[in-house]
């Protein structure tokens, strides 16, 4: 008998094959999936399988109905900000649309983000803020790309929740993915951009000044960076 660990683990691994595969475009859209298909191929039990269809189904890639079978849906369907679909997308050959609609996206609130937490952070946040990039300085210069991650993701975390604005705050998990799929895709230079870092100290300085105008400009700053490492970085592999 599996024990609770083991069922988990074998739901995890059959949600991630089956996500990866209708976004690799294995399983179009129209493509029809049987419980009883979905087991034999992932050597999994029918109640494993159905909990990973269940997932899959609340996050608009499948539709299940009676007499016709699982159904692939078409991409304008998905929840595109559920981070395990991202994560999915930067794994796959989508990763350069996926990153360029990301790029946009942050763009657009992350800028005013910056703004609202001039305005509404607490001195602890500030505290946070200036200390992560501190530890980016540290873990860029060493060129420890993981522990760099870890506090950058941190500040952007720290940031969404100084906004005040819970919308903001909820698409912290989007933010957390775009910042790892560029660190483990190779997306970030052996050592970081001591300029990308600076910008992350202007932003964190402006906060603690309340000075929204400034946040707002350097938060850009750092996102069109990104985007230009990302583009060049994806030129220089293809």
């Amino acid at each position: 008998m599996s024990s609770p660990s083991n069922v988990g683990a074998l739901h995890g691994n059959v949600l991630t094959a089956l996500g990866t595969a209708i976004v690799s475009g294995e399983f179009p859209a129209g493509h029809v999936l049987t419980l009883e298909g979905v087991g034999a191929q992932y050597g999994v039990s029918r109640s494993v399988a159905r909990e990973a269809i269940r997932v899959l189904e609340s996050m608009g890639m499948i539709e299940s109905r009676r007499r016709v079978g699982i159904t692939i849906r078409p991409s304008t369907s998905w929840n595109v900000f559920d981070p395990r679909l991202i994560r999915w997308r930067l794994e796959s050959n989508d990763r350069a649309a996926q990153l360029v609609s990301l790029s946009e996206l942050r763009r657009g609130f992350e800028p005013a983000a910056a703004a609202l937490a001039a305005r509404r952070a607490n001195p602890d946040q500030c505290r946070i803020m200036a200390a992560a990039v501190s530890d980016m300085v540290v873990h860029g210069r060493a060129g420890d790309l993981e522990a760099y991650l870890l506090a950058d993701k941190v500040f952007h975390r720290t940031l969404l929740e100084a906004s005040g604005n819970e919308m903001f705050r909820a698409l912290n998990d989007v933010v957390a993915e775009v910042l790892t799929g560029r660190t483990h895709h190779g997306m970030m230079p052996e050592i970081p951009n001591p300029a990308a870092i600076e910008l992350h100290d202007e932003v964190a300085r402006a906060i603690r000044l309340r000075d929204e105008d400034a946040a707002e400009r350097a938060m850009r700053a750092i996102i069109d960076e990104a985007a230009t490492a990302v583009a060049d970085s994806d030129e220089g592999s293809g």
